[in-house]
């Protein structure tokens, strides 16, 4: 193992080919991205260099506007509502002793089927006449709340967000469980002798120490929300009148439903710049709270 570590070679022989791939499959097309979008290009003609006026168009189109307020909306929900979720189902599993591994392998269930049979799956839960949730509250008296949930403007971005946080949460709890498991029995049986107890335990003790896991949970919702796409193609592909547009399946629709892959591409810079904004700025909030609880 010494030898391995003194050897540099050994380490280019497990980087390089990783680096290969990264370059390959994300600098390239992110430096060929930003080339078009500094055109006006059909996807069959030769580019037309405009210089910046993709997005300058950015800065004047309402749909693109509406398009980045709904990913807004992806992103809080993710954050406030989806994470904390996540934290609360978490400890509670946790403290389950039987049939542990049945219900580690429910919540993580979704997360493993495909996108595609996934909106197939709530289109027809979400189904005006015949889907499972307006018959439900029909039954239980509330037929005045049934409306067409993925063609009302004021229900079909939140009828988005929950089918996407229920694929995904089960994924995000098996990774908290895992964290929590990981902490120390010594760690929580003096805290117990100490008082702190039930609900308690999990704030004083728990949850500061998987901080770590959580924060990787939020940094990944947060990403997750921002290239959020085949779950809206599937489901309302960015309707009714926008209500459920998101950046990305705007971008899809420029490219290849109006042929207009510069300010396509233009839109996926502008993507791939906000979402490394948002990263830093979370991990700077997230520093800088650390350091406060220290």
């Amino acid at each position: 193992m010494n030898n391995i570590q003194r050897n540099h070679w050994a380490y280019a022989v497990f980087v390089v080919p990783a680096m290969l791939i990264y370059v390959t499959f994300y600098l390239v097309p992110l430096f060929q991205s930003l080339q078009y979008s500094l055109t006006q290009w059909n996807g069959i003609n030769d580019p037309v260099f405009v210089g910046l006026d993709n997005f300058a168009k950015v800065l004047t189109d309402d749909s693109f506007w509406i398009s980045f307020n709904n990913n807004m909306y992806f992103v809080l929900f993710s954050v406030f509502i989806q994470v904390p979720f996540i934290i609360l189902i978490s400890i509670i599993v946790s403290s389950v002793r039987r049939f542990l591994d049945f219900y580690k392998l429910t919540v993580f269930m979704p997360s493993i089927l495909s996108t595609a049979s996934i909106g197939v799956i709530w289109q027809f839960i979400y189904a005006p006449e015949a889907g499972l949730l307006n018959q439900l509250l029909r039954t239980i008296g509330l037929e005045h709340w049934t409306r067409i949930w993925l063609g009302d403007e004021a229900t079909a971005m939140l009828a988005v967000l929950l089918t996407n946080s229920w694929q995904w949460t089960g994924f995000y709890i098996v990774l908290v469980l895992a964290a929590i498991f990981a902490i120390p029995k010594e760690m929580l049986e003096a805290g117990e002798m100490d008082g702190a107890t039930g609900w308690k335990k999990a704030w004083l003790l728990t949850i500061p120490l998987i901080r770590p896991v959580i924060v990787v949970t939020l940094l990944l919702s947060i990403t997750g929300a921002m290239k959020a796409l085949d779950i809206i193609l599937i489901m309302t592909k960015g309707g009714p009148f926008g209500s459920s547009e998101v950046m990305a399946s705007y971008m899809y629709k420029q490219a290849y439903t109006l042929s207009d892959f510069g300010y396509a591409n233009a839109i996926a810079v502008i993507i791939s710049l906000f979402t490394a904004l948002l990263a830093l700025v979370f991990h700077y909030i997230n520093v800088k709270t650390r350091e406060a609880t220290e």
